[in-house]
């Protein structure tokens, strides 16, 4: 995946040299370069890694520490301490009624930030798509719109030139160069919002800030998740999970502070001392020392029992407050998440069927310029109704041209939604498998990994 990606970085810093103002990259390309360059990934990285210390932490107390130190001088008069040339200590914890808990606490606390790290890398991902969906709608209605700039320019000259003719009034034509300013405002209003969406994809994919193009043929076809399942209604998502994780971290941690009164403590140690009487005058003031081994070794097993610590049990009261307050929280975000997931649930159908709808309207206006291109080839026509003209064929254009863009911004809503729901019900990875199957197919030109 790193060579890949880093092949990726490559490509699209030669194409941002060749092309000078934009980059054309895949959907598959643009989330696995958000997953290594974005700073919200990396951080609950940097996170785990900690848990995991914090992990070995509690559980290498058991292994025992070891330490040396080492001095040697000169000393006169009564020694007040032991003429030591080097110490070897070594000590460890044999036992705790508290350390169980403190594992279980640290593997909980582990579990949690891997939960995140997955909750954070879905929602880069979901970050990701939507974005780059929202993108590639805005460039195909920019096709739309420039489309609809040449009609209604179209339609200008027409209604100028039956202005001329006696056939319109001014104010046909002054309705038609309205209608192409709008169409040029609209234009202008895409533009930068398309240029936003651009600048925010390069940010999330670690690349310079260039105009973005995205590739139509790497977008997958979004899986209709409308429909509940009973199965799926009960599944929390990783952030949930972690939040579970973490009200349990907190509940051992507890747990295990309230059961240290009265539990005794075993630790063990040992330790090698070589001293040196010639220097000083420790002989002199014990003279029973003459003739012993300078060398001493000696080893303990020690027990504590606390008795009394009211400190000790006001920080067990406190972290066990804290416990409960962190499975109600975690409790509390479990209910939005699925009461949000049921409310997704049913916009998503909405926008489905106003997709559909969207879907009629806009064949029923290219139905209608088809008819209209008809009766204009058309020999006879009915003597009951109006002819056509040239400027109602303009007119049906650019009526089934905003029909158009109402059709794209709906199937970019249900899209929106449809991630947001995949992301949710634990989906969106395998959605975007689809997304790196169709990017291995792509010509040299896009940018894939």
């Amino acid at each position: 995946m790193g060579l890949r990606v880093g092949w990726a970085i490559g490509w699209v810093t030669l194409a941002t040299c060749a092309a000078g103002a934009s980059a054309q990259i895949s959907l598959g390309s643009a989330v696995d370069l958000a997953l290594k360059n974005d700073a919200r990934v990396r951080m609950w990285e940097a996170s785990v890694r900690k848990a995991q210390a914090a992990l070995n932490e509690t559980r290498d107390v058991y292994i025992p520490t070891a330490g040396a130190s080492v001095g040697y001088g000169e000393g006169f008069g009564v020694p007040t301490a032991l003429p030591t040339v080097v110490s070897l200590t070594g000590q460890s914890l044999v036992f705790n009624f508290s350390q169980r808990d403190n594992i279980r606490a640290a593997a909980s606390g582990l579990r949690a930030a891997k939960l995140s790290l997955e909750d954070m890398r879905s929602q880069v991902e979901q970050d990701v798509s939507v974005t780059y969906l929202n993108l590639n709608s805005d460039e195909r209605k920019l096709e739309v719109l420039n489309q609809e700039s040449s009609d209604a320019t179209q339609l200008v000259t027409i209604a100028q030139e039956r202005l001329d003719a006696g056939e319109n009034t001014r104010m046909d034509l002054l309705k038609a160069q309205r209608t192409a300013a709008q169409i040029q405002l609209d234009r202008m209003d895409l533009q930068d919002d398309a240029a936003l969406l651009s600048n925010h994809l390069s940010r999330l994919i670690g690349l310079p800030d260039d105009q973005i193009i995205t590739v139509q043929s790497s977008i997958p076809s979004v899986p209709a998740v409308e429909a509940s399942t009973t199965v799926e209604d009960q599944t929390n998502s990783d952030g949930v999970q972690a939040a579970l994780e973490n009200a349990r971290s907190q509940q051992e941690l507890a747990f295990g502070k309230s059961r240290y009164l009265l539990r005794p403590e075993m630790s063990f140690g040992i330790n090698y001392t070589r001293i040196d009487t010639s220097q000083n005058s420790y002989t002199t003031y014990y003279p029973a020392f003459l003739g012993k081994s300078e060398n001493a070794v000696s080893f303990y097993l020690a027990m504590n029992l606390p008795i009394y610590d009211r400190h000790h049990q006001d920080e067990a009261a406190e972290a066990m407050a804290e416990a409960h307050r962190a499975y109600f929280e975690s409790e509390a975000q479990r209910e939005q998440f699925l009461q949000g997931r049921k409310k997704l649930r049913r916009s998503a159908a909405e926008l489905a069927a106003r997709s559909k709808v969207a879907e009629l309207d806009q064949a029923i206006a290219q139905e209608q310029v088809s008819v209209i291109e008809s009766e204009l080839n058309s020999s006879s026509s009915n003597p009951n109704e109006a002819p056509m003209t040239p400027e109602d064929k303009q007119r049906a254009l650019l009526d089934a041209g905003a029909r158009t863009l109402d059709l794209l911004d709906s199937q970019y809503q249900l899209q929106q939604a449809r991630v947001n729901l995949l992301e949710q019900t634990g989906r969106l990875e395998e959605w975007l498998k689809g997304a790196e199957a169709l990017a291995e197919g792509l010509p040299a030109g896009a940018i894939s990994h």
